[in-house]
């Protein structure tokens, strides 16, 4: 039986990421082949600059750094680093160790922004980049497009696919679908590269259109735009801010909504797992083009992708909609299928395990 140790952020605050490595967490500790323990490297203050460097950060993680000893008692060592040059610098200690100690070492990189940071980096520090990501024996991304994030560093046939998932408790099958009225769901951190300035700006246009709906934001705020966010929606006669939903709570707002909106340009997102969650619950998607999105979201047929920054172009598709009500049930039938076959939490619990037992080619 193989022991792996999970190194990454556990909710709370819950993320893509967290909520990824629990269920990582929870699929193992199942498994008759593994053993799991894990280092928590959740930072529990929300900020909009994720990924950012401060001395505040830097003691914590050196904190988290005296965990290092775990590494000998293991035999995989998985961590869903940041995608920044501190984000992965401030693994160093446990990379080194694993890599000296010759472990399997397994990088999951949840975003699109990796690559990126690489290309930007300079001298010394690039050089160092490139010895810790290289160190890696195997890799994981969550779509085919966001390969090149890690193809750099790693043999391409040692960077695998894996789809995210939504979990099983928000699957409803007999659930009836209602479309009398558009009803908006936002469910996410309520971050500016998250698009949410342009779909309050977009409900303020509805209501000038005299367009009727319901709307409820739910996520995370970050601290600087607090002010500024609430103060758009309570303006708007028709949308609530509903505060962080889990569980319960959450599933109640994506089966109340009809359609999902994460209108994100976030540089680090890769593939977001309200997304799927979403899909779960069959609402009509609107997102952008961005990230690994284009992967999994096709236009017209799971919903629709709209222009980056542009409130304009989510308003179109609503007014669509309004108009054309019986696409909102002819969209929400074929997600409830189309998740059923892709993003099921079995289905992501068969392929990462397939991963965790496939050996590194050299």
């Amino acid at each position: 039986m193989k022991k792996v140790l999970i190194i990454g952020p556990f909710p709370k605050p819950i993320s893509g990421v967290s909520l990824a490595n629990k269920v990582v967490k929870e699929v193992l500790d199942t498994s008759a082949d593994f053993n799991t323990d894990f280092i928590n490297t959740s930072y529990t203050v929300f900020e909009d600059a994720v990924g950012s460097f401060s001395f505040k950060k830097l003691i914590f993680f050196l904190k988290v750094n005296f965990s290092v000893f775990k590494v000998f008692k293991n035999d995989v060592i998985y961590i869903t680093p940041g995608q920044t040059f501190f984000g992965i610098t401030k693994y160093s200690l446990f990379i080194l160790l694993s890599s000296i100690l010759k472990k399997e070492l397994i990088i999951h990189v949840h975003g699109n922004f990796l690559g990126a940071q690489y290309q930007q980096l300079k001298g010394f520090k690039k050089k160092i980049f490139f010895f810790l990501v290289s160190r890696f024996t195997k890799g994981i991304v969550l779509s085919s497009s966001l390969k090149q994030n890690l193809t750099p560093f790693l043999d391409e046939r040692n960077i695998h696919v894996l789809y995210n998932f939504a979990q099983n408790y928000l699957i409803d099958n007999e659930l009836r679908i209602d479309n009398s009225i558009l009803k908006i769901s936002y469910l996410s951190n309520l971050m500016e590269e998250k698009g949410i300035f342009q779909l309050l700006d977009s409900l303020q246009e509805l209501e000038n259109k005299k367009i009727k709906y319901e709307a409820k934001i739910a996520g995370n705020i970050d601290a600087s735009l607090k002010d500024n966010i609430l103060g758009k929606i309570d303006k708007l006669k028709n949308t609530s801010y509903i505060g962080v939903v889990y569980n319960d709570d959450k599933k109640q707002l994506l089966n109340w909504s009809n359609i999902f909106v994460l209108p994100t340009f976030y540089k680090m997102e890769g593939q977001p797992i309200s997304i799927l969650e979403a899909l779960a619950t069959r609402n009509v998607i609107i997102s952008t083009k961005h990230a690994g999105i284009v992967d999994i979201i096709e236009n017209t047929k799971n919903g629709f992708l709209v222009d980056k920054k542009n409130s304009e172009s989510i308003t179109k598709k609503f007014v669509f909609l309004n108009d054309n009500k019986s696409k909102i049930l002819e969209i929400s039938n074929y997600n409830k299928m189309y998740f059923a076959e892709n993003f099921t939490i079995t289905i992501f619990s068969e392929q990462f395990i397939k991963i965790l037992k496939l050996n590194a080619k050299t």
